[in-house]
């Protein structure tokens, strides 16, 4: 069988602007998530923090992002996708604002709650605003690769100015970013983009909202601070929230969405695929500065340069998924991932050029795959919903993204801890990403089976299907 080459898609003046607000707030968020990162010593220290309370600066804002990111993708499916993405957009400038003007401790660490709460509304309700101007095919998935690409370029020139920005102007400078460009979307979306509408509006399924947040919450806390009890109460939680929705009339998160193959195992190759990229990157990191003795500057230009990879990927990346479907992209993404971080695990603490090339290298081809990754599981998890049930689809693949990029760096990070010799620690945790990531694509690979394929394998008649159904449901 043949498959046709996409055809060509064409954006009218209008769906250009919308992009440009939608797009650009997604790059804001993810610049403003790794420049604060890079300024964390120099932010502690500005607002009287001490050592053990910098990670909470991490944690303050992760909390919220990744707990309530599922509930308000809901509520933006509910009372209105443009309302929530304009909320946020008041919530991150005052937020930021806050974070900017901080004197003390308590400021800083509240202005930075707010911020994750501002980023668990902004990037479900942009992203299911993006899904649902542009319809699915061809235009959405050049879309979302758009999307990806500008995330990662985000992520790596948060960290390569960072360091100036702080060093030159301020480390309030890292707040202050925001708010100029958080004006203008709220100056002009208005104009833009128009308000959803449910077309019957059901009211929310406040039990399963405070069950599954309530859950989440719980289980990050508990991954960030190795807290077994709050791991149990996550679990019971999330449990019984299980139990809301089978029994709900209109539930939070339908359970026949989540045992859709194209959600279920799209979302599952998001979070393997942000879950070890993230924890790699932060040993690595380490790596290059402890053990090759590189400088902060350095390091930065040798993660930022072959990011460069990851912009391509993003313009690629919708054209790779018209031709070869999302089963094949989203598999053969992952594995390339895997197959970058395998020469990580032979790296030494001598022969620093030799090092260097290979991360170099490995950085190349797997920032590029690790993009290809994260716009086809976000087309995967996306694809065949109705557009009222978009803002609960995005909610999803956003909390996935939110949860890896929590849970990735600690789990890594207490795997590469149990060696006593940090660079055998180093090999081990890399090796784990390396076996969980090829397991992972098996999984994947036969779990977005073809749907003839799934009831043959099952022992059911295909021609009891429809011969239409052609892509996982």
């Amino acid at each position: 069988m043949t498959i046709d080459a996409p055809a060509r898609v064409h954006f009218s003046s209008k769906q250009r602007l919308i992009l440009l607000v939608l797009l650009g707030a997604g790059l804001m968020l993810a610049i403003d998530y790794s420049i604060l990162n890079v300024a964390l010593p120099t932010v502690g220290a500005g607002v009287g923090l001490g050592l053990t309370g910098l990670p909470w600066i991490v944690s303050a804002y992760a909390l919220p992002a990744a707990g309530f990111t599922l509930l308000f993708g809901r509520l933006a499916d509910l009372f209105g996708r443009r309302r929530l993405f304009l909320s946020a957009m008041v919530l991150l400038t005052g937020a930021s604002l806050l974070g900017g003007f901080s004197s003390n401790p308590e400021m800083l660490l509240a202005a930075r709650v707010l911020q994750g709460f501002a980023t668990a509304m902004a990037i479900p309700s942009s992203l299911s605003l993006l899904t649902t101007t542009f319809s699915e095919g061809g235009a959405r998935n050049r879309v979302l690769g758009l999307n990806g690409s500008l995330l990662a370029l985000g992520f790596t020139v948060g960290s390569l100015v960072g360091g100036t920005v702080v060093s030159y102007l301020s480390w309030r400078a890292a707040f202050f970013i925001n708010v100029p460009v958080a004006v203008v979307i709220l100056l002009v979306t208005p104009f833009l983009i128009g308000e959803s509408r449910m077309p019957n509006r059901v009211k929310l399924d406040l039990p399963g909202a405070l069950t599954v947040t309530g859950g989440l919450l719980a289980v990050v806390y508990a991954v960030l601070e190795t807290s077994v009890p709050a791991a149990i109460i996550g679990v019971l939680l999330l449990a019984v929230f299980w139990v809301i929705e089978l029994g709900s009339a209109a539930p939070l998160v339908p359970v026949r969405i989540l045992k859709r193959p194209s959600v279920k195992w799209g979302n599952y190759a998001g979070l393997v695929a942000f879950t070890m990229e993230s924890g790699m990157l932060f040993l690595t990191t380490l790596y290059l500065q402890n053990v090759l003795g590189l400088a902060p500057l350095t390091t930065g230009l040798v993660f930022g340069v072959p990011a460069l990879s990851a912009v391509a990927a993003g313009v690629l990346v919708g054209r790779f998924l018209g031709r070869f479907g999302s089963r094949n992209v989203l598999a053969v993404g992952l594995f390339v991932q895997g197959l970058t971080i395998l020469p990580l695990v032979f790296l030494g603490a001598d022969q620093a050029g030799l090092a260097l090339a290979v991360v170099i290298g490995s950085f190349f081809v797997g920032f590029f795959a690790h993009v290809i990754c994260i716009v086809a599981y976000t087309v995967t998890g996306t694809s065949g919903l109705p557009n009222e049930e978009q803002g609960l689809a995005t909610g999803l693949t956003s909390l996935t993204q939110q949860v890896a990029l929590t849970v990735g760096i600690p789990l890594l990070g207490a795997i590469a801890a149990t060696q006593s010799i940090w660079l055998t620690g180093f090999h081990l945790a890399l090796t784990v990403d390396v076996i969980v990531t090829f397991g992972s694509v098996a999984f994947i690979w036969f779990g977005l089976r073809p749907r003839e394929e799934r009831s043959s394998a099952a022992g059911m008649p295909i021609s009891t299907l429809s011969d239409a159904a052609t892509t996982p449901e």
